[in-house]
C-alpha cells in the first residue's frame, strides 16, 4: 500500500466517524465533546487528506516505508488524541496524560512529515533514498 492510499482511506473513515459523532451530539443536544469532535475532524479528515495529496503528487516518497510509517503514526495518534480530549471534556482526568502523550507524538510525526517534504527534491532527483526497500 502507498502512503497516499492509506491517508485517503483513513481520512474518509475518520470523516464518516466525525459526521456520525456530530449528528449524535446534535440529536442528543449534548455538545460537551465538541472539542474532541473538532480535533478528530481537523487532525483526521483534513490533515490526512492533505498528507494524501502531497504523497500522491510525489510518487517516490509515496512508495517509501517512511511515508507509510508517518501516516500510520498520525492515524493512531490523532484518534487517540480525539478520544483523550473527549475524556477531558467529560470529566475523566485520565485523558490529560493521554492527550499530552498523543500531542507529543503528533508533533514528532509532523516533524517527520516536514523532513519528507524538505527531502523530496533530493529523493525525486535520485539523490537520496528514504528506505532501502520500497513499501510495495
Amino acid at each position: 500500500m502507498k502512503a497516499s492510499s492509506l491517508s485517503f482511506r483513513a481520512a474518509v473513515l475518520i470523516a464518516i466517524a466525525g459526521m456520525v459523532w456530530g449528528i449524535t451530539m446534535a440529536i442528543s443536544e449534548n455538545h460537551q465533546t465538541m472539542p474532541a469532535h473538532a480535533h478528530l475532524n481537523l487532525l483526521g479528515w483534513v490533515s490526512l487528506f492533505l498528507f494524501g495529496i502531497f504523497y500522491h503528487l510525489h510518487p517516490a516518497i509515496d512508495r517509501s516505508r517512511t511515508a507509510i510509517v508517518q501516516a500510520s503514526i498520525w492515524i493512531a495518534a490523532a484518534v487517540l488524541l480525539a478520544f483523550a480530549v473527549g475524556m477531558i471534556y467529560t470529566a475523566h482526568p485520565i485523558g490529560e496524560p493521554i492527550a499530552a502523550v498523543a500531542s507529543i507524538i503528533l508533533l514528532l510525526d509532523m516533524l517527520l512529515f516536514g523532513w519528507l517534504v524538505f527531502r523530496r527534491d533530493a529523493v525525486e532527483l535520485g539523490g537520496g533514498r528514504l528506505s532501502a526497500v520500497p513499501a510495495e
